[in-house]
């Protein structure tokens, strides 16, 4: 498998474990993106991790907009996935959000803004 790839198995697609997170998730934001995020233990075992990335209609009411952003995330993982890893660990569940009204200027703003959560992260 590829080192930095988005595989089918790490997408965070199935109800339960988008309900598991909100239950039992925390929050961390780090400029504009915001995460929520549950190790799995016993009780709601995931196999590996599993990432989502999501954009609120209420700031950008264009799909067009959206999709660019989530898109935008999603590279921004898929390029920093060991880093991500060393912060977030195996076997979690993280769902990753664009928490702000701007459109993002380019794609390093996003990737400089997803480094500094994982750094934050990795150090509580």
């Amino acid at each position: 498998m590829k080192i930095n790839s988005f595989p089918t198995h790490e997408k965070l697609k199935r109800k339960s474990e988008i309900d598991h997170l909100f239950k039992k998730g925390k929050w961390l934001t780090v400029d504009n993106i915001r995460v929520i995020h549950v190790k799995s233990n016993d009780s709601f075992s995931v196999p590996n991790h599993r990432v989502g990335v999501s954009v609120g209609k209420k700031f950008f009411k264009k799909a067009v907009d959206r999709n660019r952003i989530k898109r935008l995330l999603r590279e921004s993982y898929r390029l920093n996935k060991t880093t991500y890893l060393e912060a977030f660990k195996e076997k979690s569940i993280v769902m990753i959000f664009w928490a702000s009204k701007e459109m993002p200027d380019n794609f390093s703003v996003v990737e400089s803004q997803f480094l500094n959560l994982c750094k934050k992260k990795s150090e509580s």
